[in-house]
């Protein structure tokens, strides 16, 4: 057996698209509960992007090699793997890094059995997209059926997968916003969502009261940051929170920011990621998507959108394609 493999690597450590490119790694040898997964597939998410630009906080124990989520077949078991692992199994799953590549090592606790309704390149697209957004929802925000709310960015991948499960899950409204038309259509018509905001032509916030009759909405899930804070602040109901997981407007307030609204509404504002939790905790919500949405990918009640697939060769169009903000659902690569 090899033990080398193929990989995506960043020359120079950092940089563009155009230093992205495939070359030979050690292979990685799994131990105590890990698994080797031979990648047959594997998505991109936007923290990507912030990785080979050098600008993403990587946690200790992840390889340098970018990815988080993958399917695959298990090749190798480590000496302590979960009960109801074993050589040969299909799976998808959740990784601290190292999914651009032929082979990745994982705790077996972040492993999902592959269902065969399932495609290869639709598992590769579940595990960080809809954990962070079950995270976001009833981890963080604590939600509960009967509250209204918000996903911005609407067409990305976390908040396709959020607006899904809170239409599913009883939410009295539910609403998105995004940067075009052709969005905010797509997340009412194809999404479920109950109204959606284009917030380059409207006042999002205002719309957002008018929608609730002055009430506002109860939780925000956002990724924008400074650019939406103050608007934010003006939709979120009383006692409302704001979920903030990304930082893709910013991270400077505009001077003369009001933050009155933290004491008038008794607002929460909570950041959150999902990279950086310890394994038990991610194992936790693995078990949650496992209860929760996996019945419902079977069946077709929740969607798994893929937007492009990809062979691995062509990571740059890929990443130019996330970097496009074209897109809506998944980027997939996939190898062999």
């Amino acid at each position: 057996m090899s033990e080398t493999m193929r990989a995506v690597d960043v020359k120079g450590g950092a940089g563009p698209v155009e230093a992205l490119h495939i070359t030979s790694i050690p292979k990685p040898v799994p131990s105590g509960s890990q698994a080797l997964v031979k990648v047959k597939a594997f998505g991109l998410n936007r923290m990507d992007l912030l990785q080979r630009e050098g600008h993403y906080p990587v946690p200790p124990q992840a390889p340098k090699t970018l990815g988080v989520e993958f399917s695959g077949i298990i090749e190798a078991l480590g000496d302590a793997p979960e009960r109801g692992f074993k050589v040969g199994d299909e799976v998808f799953g959740l990784a601290y890094g190292g999914a651009y590549a032929e082979f990745v090592a994982v705790s077996t606790h972040m492993l999902v059995h592959k269902p065969k309704e399932l495609s290869w390149e639709q598992c590769a697209g579940i595990p960080e997209t809809w954990i962070t957004a079950t995270q976001a929802m009833y981890l963080v925000s604590k939600y509960a059926p009967g509250k209204s709310i918000l996903w911005h960015a609407g067409a990305s991948s976390v908040s396709i997968a959020g607006i899904q499960l809170s239409a599913a899950d009883g939410a009295s409204a539910v609403y998105a916003t995004a940067r075009s038309d052709d969005k905010t259509e797509f997340a009412v018509k194809t999404l479920g969502a109950t109204a959606a905001f284009n917030t380059k032509t409207q006042d999002w916030a205002k719309e957002v009261l008018k929608a609730t009759n002055g009430k506002g909405v109860d939780i925000i899930i956002d990724f924008i940051g400074a650019e939406y804070f103050a608007a934010n602040l003006e939709a979120i109901a009383r006692d409302g929170v704001i979920v903030n997981l990304g930082m893709m407007g910013g991270v400077q307030l505009k001077e003369g920011t009001s933050i009155a609204a933290f004491v008038m509404k008794r607002v929460t504002f909570v950041g959150s990621s999902l990279r950086s939790r310890d394994e038990e905790y991610q194992g936790k919500l693995r078990d949650q998507l496992v209860e929760h949405a996996l019945p419902r990918f079977i069946d077709g009640r929740l969607q798994i959108l893929v937007d492009r697939v990809l062979p691995w060769e062509e990571i740059q169009e890929a990443h130019r394609l996330l970097e496009g903000n074209k897109t809506k659902g998944k980027v997939i690569c996939t190898i062999g």
